[in-house]
């Protein structure tokens, strides 16, 4: 089965084609991080702008690199939500004028379930497992008994983790995207400076905006008495302290379902210090990271999402999908 997929839901604009659900045979992102750089975050009506200027052009290269003819490909698959609805409708609605002009079968895939199943491209995936959704726009524990069948066993009551990282990282004027910046400072630094109990008790539910409002007021408190922040060691005990709690309530997870394997998604699974301390203490199951280049938004996850998708449920969507700016993934 070719699968064309399509990805538009925040700032990158992205077309696969992929082979079975496993062969990658393109996968093209255009970015447009340099363009909101200067603002200082994703501005939308900027963001669905950049999307109708270059979608065209990144299907024509998507065919291209994958040398496939249209003939030959057999489901189109697009992110229909969650995400930033005028950046969904380009992708939509791309997709639909793609798969109507070809006569080819078309579905809506969950931008969730994407990140979920990019874990799928390099390993078949083992049931019972346990995912952990970590992006700027969601932090989620996840229950997987089988393909396609989502389970939420716990999600952030307030920021996501990615949101928190940014915002720890503007405070200290490290710019955007702050996650990576705080990630690498982090690594540099040591923890040394206090921060609150994010545990949330023996629930599988996260908090982040506690520990993200500590850091704003730890930074004024300092500045206010002259002083100098330490950046990293600031970076450093804010990434111990919400990569414990991520790692601990996961390890729970697993041994209270038995799981098979653990597996991590979205943007923030390519954290190196979160990566490591998932490395050194979940040992006792199979645990799949995916690949740098597949944890940030790429059509390449939807495909492989949309592939599995139609094997288990065997429905497509009509002219008449739209995007949804919320969407539950069960």
């Amino acid at each position: 089965m070719i699968v064309l997929s399509v990805e538009s839901s925040c700032d990158e604009t992205s077309v696969s084609i992929q082979r079975d659900g496993k062969v990658i045979l393109s996968n093209v992102v255009l970015s447009q991080i340099d363009v909101h750089k200067q603002y200082g975050g994703v501005v939308p009506e900027i963001a669905s702008r950049e999307h109708i200027k270059g979608i065209t052009m990144v299907f024509e290269e998507a065919l291209e690199q994958a040398q496939i003819p249209k003939d030959d490909i057999d489901l189109v698959a697009v992110t229909k939500g969650p995400g930033l609805i005028g950046s969904l409708l380009v992708g939509v609605n791309a997709a639909k004028a793609f798969a109507f002009a070809n006569q080819i079968p078309l579905v809506g895939v969950h931008h969730i379930a994407g990140h979920i199943y990019s874990n799928a491209i390099e390993r078949d995936l083992a049931f019972p497992l346990i995912c952990l959704v970590v992006s700027g726009g969601h932090t989620e524990l996840i229950l997987m008994e089988e393909h396609y069948d989502f389970q939420k066993l716990g999600e952030t009551m307030d920021d996501a983790v990615g949101e928190a990282y940014d915002k720890v990282a503007r405070t200290v004027g490290l710019g955007y995207p702050g996650g990576p910046i705080v990630d690498q400072l982090a690594i540099e630094g040591q923890p040394t400076y206090p921060m609150p109990d994010i545990s949330m008790g023996d629930t599988f539910d996260f908090s982040f905006s506690g520990i993200k409002s500590h850091v704003i007021n730890l930074v004024h408190n300092i500045h206010q008495r002259n002083e100098e922040v330490h950046v990293s060691n600031l970076c450093a005990s804010f990434q111990e302290a919400v990569t414990d709690v991520l790692v601990d309530k996961s390890k729970r997870a697993i041994e209270q379902y038995d799981a098979k394997m653990f597996i991590i998604a979205g943007g923030v699974a390519a954290n190196k210090g979160l990566r490591k301390k998932i490395d050194e203490q979940i040992t006792d199951v199979e645990v799949v990271v995916p690949q740098f280049k597949y944890c940030t938004d790429n059509a390449a996850m939807i495909g492989i999402a949309g592939y599995y998708q139609y094997k288990k449920i065997q429905k497509t969507d009509d002219m008449t999908l739209n995007g949804a700016s919320r969407l539950r993934l069960e």
